[in-house]
């Protein structure tokens, strides 16, 4: 069960013992994000920094840095999109681990038609999420990413009816929240490293194979199986 825990003037922020769900609440302006809202998302990431394991009490123009402080978070983060995800909302998408698209959902970048730049982490996080002639389609050809094109190019998992992404990505968090959390945190630590990394995959691993939940899950693992 999903309790209310903190209102803010921009976001529905609810949590459990194993996550938290940000929703962007500014219906009036289909959720454009804002100033305050950035403030918001950095008050959301803080709590989350402070409490990796996400505690039922957890929550106590466009800005890059709260993206990339997101995209940084230890644990995995899943993105629900329904409808338009443009310019800072489809980036903001980019920024989570993964993605699930309902199927009226379209993703773009139009910021240089406004005479501006995608510089809220699309033209860094796009390339390496879709390729780099894809990202120049959407960033620099104003493309935009139907659900079907987006699941396609591998910029979503999932594409579900409309209106299901966010019960579609809270099936998939249940599955994510039956993994290890500390092999997830190292999980992500090594995908996010910036360069090939075999001395950091094997240190991770030591650190995990030493782990009173390691042994736990084998012992499962092979009493279930019979071995």
């Amino acid at each position: 069960m999903l309790a209310l825990v903190t209102v803010f003037d921009t976001l529905r922020v609810h949590a459990a013992n194993d996550r938290v769900v940000v929703e962007l609440h500014r219906p009036e302006q289909r959720n454009a994000i804002n100033a305050a809202m950035v403030a918001e998302l950095h008050r959301v990431c803080a709590d989350l920094e402070r409490d990796p394991r996400r505690r039922d009490d957890a929550l106590a123009g466009i800005n890059r840095a709260v993206f990339d402080r997101i995209a940084a978070l230890a644990m995995p983060t899943v993105a629900a999109v329904e409808g338009n995800a443009l310019g800072g909302g489809a980036e903001l998408a980019y920024a989570c681990d993964l993605r699930i698209a309902g199927a009226g959902a379209r993703f773009g970048n139009p910021e240089p038609g406004l005479g501006i730049l995608a510089a809220a982490g699309a033209s860094y996080r796009l390339a390496d999420l879709v390729g780099r002639s894809i990202a120049q389609q959407v960033i620099l050809g104003g493309r935009l990413l139907d659900a079907e094109a987006a699941a396609h190019h591998g910029l979503v998992c999932e594409v579900v009816g409309a209106g299901s992404a966010l019960s579609a990505a809270h099936a998939l968090a249940d599955r994510i929240g039956r993994c290890s959390g500390l092999a997830l945190r190292l999980s992500k630590a090594v995908l996010d490293a910036a360069a090939p990394h075999p001395l950091l995959d094997d240190l991770a691993q030591a650190v995990l194979f030493e782990s009173h939940d390691k042994t736990d899950r084998m012992t499962r693992f092979l009493e279930r199986s019979g071995a």
